[in-house]
């Protein structure tokens, strides 16, 4: 089962394994990021703090199989660097009904991106996206960490909308 798949620039990092990891209970991470898939060193990096009884995968975002992921039995938290990850995962067949939950953790700012949360930063582009993937069944919501509260699709538009008035 996928119960929650990350958008986080960070990937694997220790806010992961401290907090979200054991609150979801994953036995698993599946790091679906074409450009660490292609890096040894991220690879490295990323899997040095890992404990024993958690191991991750590093894969592109292509070659992942969200239908064999979903069916595993144990929890898998699934790990993507930006939106548009997750516009290629649905294209490669992530769908709501192998994993329900989505959540925006950490987008960096960049030029054209305007702040939703104070670490997710998001474009036109990728809000829409967000709001057709929460269109599409995903349960979207952005928060750095489980004991934030959340925030839905319809407050993220609503900060992306009033983040722009000036």
């Amino acid at each position: 089962m996928i119960p929650l798949v990350r958008i986080d620039n960070r990937l694997l990092h220790g806010q992961i394994l401290e907090t979200w990891a054991p609150r979801l209970g994953a036995r698993a991470v599946v790091v679906a990021d074409d450009e660490a898939a292609g890096s040894p060193l991220a690879q490295a990096a990323m899997t040095l703090a890992l404990p024993p009884d958690l191991p991750a995968t590093i894969s592109p975002v292509a070659a992942v199989d969200w239908a064999a992921l979903a069916a595993r039995p144990d929890p898998v938290l699934v790990l993507l660097r930006e939106v548009a990850a997750l516009d290629q995962a649905r294209r490669a067949g992530l769908t709501p009904a192998l994993a329900p939950r989505v959540n925006l953790g950490n987008v960096h700012y960049a030029p054209g991106r305007r702040p939703v949360t104070p670490s997710v930063f998001l474009s036109g582009a990728e809000l829409a996206s967000v709001l057709d993937a929460a269109r599409a069944g995903f349960e979207v919501e952005a928060r750095a960490v489980p004991s934030d509260p959340p925030a839905g699709p319809g407050e993220l538009e609503a900060r992306y909308n009033a983040s722009g008035r000036g």
